[in-house]
């Protein structure tokens, strides 16, 4: 929808839908995009990802910690580098990514980014709702499980889309301002609790453990980024629309690889700590009662109260991204009418999972991670693009007829779209999808060769995707037309 308003004060309504921002509110600075992906990445849920590592493919912890900085600030660096489309088209990254792959194209790419991040939003409301009943369980003294109280249940599900909705709904401005301030808080709150888990690792456990080979390293590599920055990816433009022209480059990819990886980083070398000759969080259906017990009883209440707040500073930036992206599939409404359908959609999700269904995390979370395979050859075509590309056309951007820009043939751009269909055949074929080792939905024909065995489909991804479209010629020959068009 347009706007000529775009509600840049925080506290005030953001009216502004995903048409490009124009150049004199263009007055953000990197610091900003620094604190918010600080805090979309403060969750101690960062802690399990620590201990599958060690756990599960058996790290020593200064190979983890190597793993955390490659797979979860390096997936980062690549946020940070779609940031610079936002700078330069102002727009979202799924209507930017209309000039890459057609009006009609883009729809595939948009649909998929949807999906992914309103499945992890429904994963960050069931489990803030879990949090919130170990809390009323500790308060009131009596176990407390969410189909013996369904009642409770609905109120502390909508509890928390309804925080979302208070920040998401009123948009760019009032995020960067609550993400910034709450980090301290929870940041703090985390230092705390994680102090106190300290307390309970097996130190000479960890100054004698085995190293991993090598093989085991670029696994868990691959798991991080897959885990953590391959999923925000396509919200990296979707942040940096309003930052100044002057801003440089690699102060967007630091802010991205340095706000998110310096808290997952710490968190899952922590995870991984805790895991050294203990695999309990590693293999926990509920790795928030796991955390939990490991703590003094009185340190529980701080706990579950940290674990919430970054569940929902995460949530923020997710929904605020989700409500774009829903615009970007055609839908006619303004963009807090957009965040409220998100709201309602996870809402009506999370009761499901938590009211009705049997199993959650391992089938829902498995279906979920199956998107990062899309998501990173999307990856791997709008970076080889962004090389080439250093103008996008607002009104083209915004024109779903044949008279855009971005229609191309019918709508779609072959090459781009092309390349795209087939790294995810590719990176499929190279892929094992399970909820366990034993309950195997899909093994791909290739997951038994080194690159499948090693879990670097994703990787086969990005590079077939991203080197598919250059050979085919990419954008480069789309710029001299366009940069000419807009000097009509």
């Amino acid at each position: 929808m347009s706007s000529t308003s775009s509600g840049q004060s925080a506290g005030q309504l953001e009216t502004r839908g995903i048409e490009p921002v124009p150049e004199g509110e263009c007055n953000g600075h990197p610091l900003q995009l620094f604190w918010v992906w600080f805090a979309a990445n403060i969750s101690i849920l960062g802690l399990p990802l620590g201990a599958t590592l060690v756990a599960f493919r058996g790290l020593a912890i200064w190979q983890a910690v190597i793993v955390a900085i490659l797979g979860a600030a390096g997936s980062f660096a690549v946020v940070g580098i779609i940031s610079i489309a936002g700078r330069r088209g102002r727009a979202p990254s799924l209507t930017l990514s209309r000039a890459i792959f057609g009006v009609r194209g883009n729809i595939g790419p948009t649909l998929v980014s949807l999906m992914s991040r309103l499945g992890w939003e429904t994963v960050n409301t069931t489990t803030a709702a879990f949090v919130l009943l170990s809390l009323c369980s500790i308060l009131f003294g009596t176990a407390v499980e969410a189909k013996s109280a369904p009642g409770l249940t609905l109120l502390f599900i909508a509890i928390f889309v309804l925080l979302t909705l208070a920040v998401s709904g009123l948009g760019h401005a009032t995020l960067l301002v609550i993400q910034k301030w709450a980090t301290y808080v929870f940041g703090a709150l985390n230092i705390l609790v994680g102090g106190f888990l300290c307390a309970t690792i097996d130190w000479s456990a960890v100054f004698n453990a085995t190293p991993a080979p090598l093989s085991a390293m670029i696994i868990g590599v691959g798991t991080m980024a897959a885990g953590t920055g391959i999923g925000w990816a396509n919200a990296g433009a979707d942040m940096s629309r309003y930052q100044h022209r002057s801003v440089k480059a690699a102060r967007l990819v630091a802010s991205a690889a340095f706000g998110a990886g310096i808290p997952l980083v710490l968190l899952i070398t922590l995870g991984g700590l805790l895991s050294v000759g203990n695999d309990d969080l590693a293999s926990a259906t509920d790795p928030i009662i796991a955390i939990r017990d490991m703590l003094p009883t009185w340190m529980a209440v701080p706990y579950l109260i940290t674990a919430f707040g970054g569940l929902l500073l995460s949530n923020n930036l997710s929904v605020y991204s989700a409500g774009l992206t829903t615009l970007t599939l055609g839908l006619k409404v303004k963009r807090v009418h957009a965040v409220i359908v998100d709201i309602v959609a996870i809402f009506a999700g999370s009761i499901y999972f938590m009211l009705i269904a049997d199993s959650f995390y391992g089938p829902f979370i498995t279906f979920i991670s199956l998107l990062a395979v899309p998501i990173t050859a999307w990856v791997g075509i709008f970076v080889v693009d962004l090389m080439h590309r250093h103008y996008y056309s607002p009104k083209d951007l915004l024109d779903v007829s044949p008279s855009s820009a971005y229609w191309y043939r019918g709508g779609v751009e072959w090459r781009a779209f092309g390349a795209w269909a087939l790294a995810i055949v590719l990176g499929f074929s190279f892929t094992t999808i399970g909820t366990t080792a034993e309950n195997i939905w899909f093994a791909g024909p290739l997951s038994d060769s080194w690159l499948g065995h090693n879990g670097l489909g994703w990787i086969v991804t990005f590079l077939v995707a991203g080197g598919i479209y250059a050979v085919l010629g990419g954008a480069s020959d789309r710029r001299p037309a366009l940069v000419e068009r807009a000097n009509v």
